[in-house]
């Protein structure tokens, strides 16, 4: 055979061989021994390639398994592509625009309950029935099930948008309703309770906690430079969620919050602690360094003081919704409540605080 037969090109041990496929010149290189019988066969494979590409029949995979084209290739086939495949092609797509704290839930999605339960599954074998049947045996709550099925929402919300497929099947499953909690607001005497077992930077945390309605996150972020005594007020511009700071969750997160008299007592106390050390306002008393996350306050803080006071335990974030039922209470107006709280709209104040706004005669 002529080793410079089209498409054909021997060097030594070895031969590579050429064609075209989708549009796209591919070479691929093969190993073969230095004969004539060899190189018959290698001229009958690339013949067969291209009758294979001609009817439509070619797998890039089968021909050259490890291949990185082949890779390439398998990505526009739905039926070869597998979705552990699609999943971590994915994020590593996404992962530089996205926040450290929703790369980590991503990552955990993904790797805890996406690849363990559809991994070995080829794009097109997934259907609506087999996400719904996994989601019903899911022991969590309906939004982090919602939450664990986002990455792969997206990534075939991707696939049908760059027309690797032609349906997506995401698009039958719907997020299950969350269930609302119920607030538990603490009344004027409970928090006199709480606040009488503590002391310190502790009771300081705890006071603005309750007149500030920040959340905790917002809370152990809150710097110095974002208070203005004069002007009573403070500014919310960032989260501390997970060690790391962030922007606020959303654009009305980031706000500016009046200082009832409580709140800004409670800061003016905890001058004489942080003020000169940095530009954290809160730290914990025990290390001498800003808090890092909401789990040693409740842990060392919270649950301790609610024990001591012989209160029923309700979650830190109840110290919000206490914030938010006694604004209403006053009958402050609820759109004003909103901002204060950092909703987009009043429609969540409406909602979940309804029954504390006192009705018009």
């Amino acid at each position: 055979m002529d080793a410079r037969q089209r498409g054909i090109t021997i060097r030594g041990k070895s031969a590579q061989i050429s064609f075209t496929y989708q549009g796209v010149r591919c070479r691929e290189s093969i190993p073969i021994p230095p004969t004539k019988t060899a190189q018959k066969e290698l001229a009958l494979k690339l013949q067969s390639i291209k009758y294979e590409i001609k009817t439509g029949t070619f797998d890039y995979n089968r021909h050259f398994p490890y291949s990185k084209k082949a890779k390439e290739f398998r990505k526009n086939r739905p039926d070869l592509y597998t979705i552990k495949e699609a999943l971590i092609c994915w994020l590593q797509r996404n992962q530089a625009k996205l926040q450290l704290s929703t790369l980590q839930d991503y990552n955990s999605a993904i790797y805890h309950h996406l690849i363990p339960t559809f991994g070995n599954l080829t794009i097109s074998e997934l259907t609506a029935s087999k996400v719904k049947e996994w989601l019903s045996e899911l022991p969590c709550s309906n939004k982090r099930k919602s939450n664990i099925l986002t990455p792969l929402r997206q990534m075939f919300e991707e696939l049908y948008l760059d027309e690797i497929i032609d349906k997506n099947p995401l698009q039958r499953v719907k997020n299950l309703p969350n269930k609302t909690r119920e607030p538990e607001p603490f009344t004027q005497e409970e928090i006199n309770k709480i606040l009488n077992e503590l002391t310190g930077q502790e009771k300081n945390l705890i006071q603005f906690a309750f007149y500030s309605g920040l959340r905790t996150s917002e809370l152990i972020a809150l710097r110095w430079q974002d208070i203005e005594f004069e002007q009573n007020r403070i500014f919310i511009k960032q989260a501390h969620v997970r060690g790391q700071l962030k922007d606020t969750k959303t654009k009305s997160g980031k706000r500016e919050v009046t200082l009832q008299p409580q709140a800004k007592e409670a800061l003016l106390n905890q001058q004489i602690f942080t003020k000169k050390q940095n530009e954290t306002v809160f730290h914990n008393p025990k290390t001498n360094q800003p808090w890092r996350n909401d789990q040693p306050i409740r842990k060392n803080v919270w649950i301790p003081a609610l024990k001591k006071a012989g209160i029923k335990y309700r979650n830190p974030y109840q110290t919000r919704h206490t914030f938010a039922s006694t604004l209403l209470s006053k009958g402050e107006n609820p759109l004003w409540a909103a901002q204060q709280m950092g909703h987009k709209d009043w429609g969540m104040i409406i909602k979940v605080y309804g029954r504390w706004i006192p009705q018009s005669k």
